[in-house]
């Protein structure tokens, strides 16, 4: 694994406790096969997402005085999802840095997008415990500069689909809108998750992927494509 200082330096920040950015770009697997005595970064993933939506979201809200809650929404989602921040990751090389299972070593889990875009949003939930709200706010629209400026020029590349399907339900009103796993298949280094989309209770479209965030992107796909064809 590469000198976890130089990852300090690629996302701007200079941790005062370094143990904190370890934990965040150490994966489960790691844990599992080495050092049960160590933590995950999954608690961090957790609180990093959280503030993603709140920093990006409030940029947003600012640079966009006109626009509507729906346009928010789907360029938010455009600039946090899975992909979005997986492909940030490579460019600062954060694969190298990540404490891997040999099993996920050996299957490409370096490069995998759902470990990538997980361990982003770790370091940022360690920059806040370390920093504070400031110091990762700092952070985050450092990092994501050029893509809120692609954002704001209109240039779209990623198709939200649970925020499409959002819009398309509660066009006329509330709807109650729930993602559940159906099943996890295959090993932890190569795990498939399945996911179903329900409204109000029922179930309207189901899809897999190798994450979660993945699979109930695919079950939100399924569901508009069925509602188009009615």
């Amino acid at each position: 694994m590469e000198d976890i200082r130089q990852l300090e330096e690629k996302i701007g920040y200079r941790f005062n406790d370094i143990s904190i950015l370890k934990t965040a770009v150490t994966h489960s697997s790691y844990i599992k096969e080495h050092d049960r005595s160590t933590k995950s970064n999954e608690r961090l993933e957790f609180l990093g997402d959280a503030f993603f939506d709140a920093i990006i979201g409030e940029k947003l809200f600012r640079m966009f005085p006109q626009k509507e809650e729906g346009y928010l929404s789907r360029t938010r989602a455009t600039l946090v999802c899975e992909k979005s921040l997986a492909e940030k990751a490579k460019q600062l090389g954060l694969g190298e840095y990540i404490l891997l299972g040999n099993g996920e070593e050996h299957n490409g889990g370096r490069n995998r997008e759902s470990i990538l875009a997980d361990t982003m949003e770790a370091i940022m939930g360690a920059v806040y415990i370390d920093g504070g709200f400031e110091a990762v706010k700092d952070v985050v629209l450092c990092l994501f500069r050029d893509a809120i400026e692609d954002v704001k020029r209109g240039k779209y590349i990623i198709v939200d689909y649970k925020t499409r399907l959002q819009e398309k339900l509660q066009i006329n009103g509330a709807a109650n809108i729930r993602y559940n796993m159906l099943e996890e298949l295959g090993p932890d280094h190569d795990k498939t998750f399945q996911a179903e989309v329900q409204l109000n209770g029922l179930p309207i479209g189901a899809g897999s992927g190798h994450s979660k965030k993945e699979a109930e992107q695919a079950a939100a796909k399924a569901a508009l494509e069925t509602l188009e064809e009615t």
